[in-house]
């Protein structure tokens, strides 16, 4: 089973990281999930400090550019297949960063993709 790793997780059932780690796990897709707050969306755990996850098949961001920068390097060292950017997270400098690095990248939106069978 793949792993996608939330960055940007909240404990806001209204905000959208909420609603695609809910939507994650009704695929049956594993999760982590990184965010300022711990705590628990359904199963999954939002951890607030950057954990040496392995096999991370997917980065799905909900921070804004400007809050992405401290976190290229560690998203990097995940060396994840793909990162997806959501709308309000493009940044085209971690594009080129993501390109150096062999890593593909979306600008998608996680939840689209997963209601139309494209995740």
């Amino acid at each position: 089973m793949k792993t996608t790793l939330v960055i940007g997780a909240s404990l806001k059932p209204e905000r959208y990281s909420n609603i695609a780690i809910k939507k994650l796990r009704h695929f049956k897709h594993d999760v982590k999930a990184f965010g300022l707050k711990l705590g628990k969306v359904e199963d999954v755990s939002i951890d607030t400090e950057l954990m040496p996850y392995k096999d991370i098949d997917t980065v799905t961001l909900y921070l804004n550019p400007q809050r992405q920068k401290p976190y290229y390097n560690y998203i990097i060292g995940l060396n994840p297949k793909r990162v997806i950017f959501n709308p309000g997270t493009e940044n085209t400098e971690f594009y080129n960063i993501l390109e150096q690095n062999n890593i593909e990248f979306e600008v998608a939106c996680t939840l689209v993709l997963l209601s139309t069978g494209q995740y």
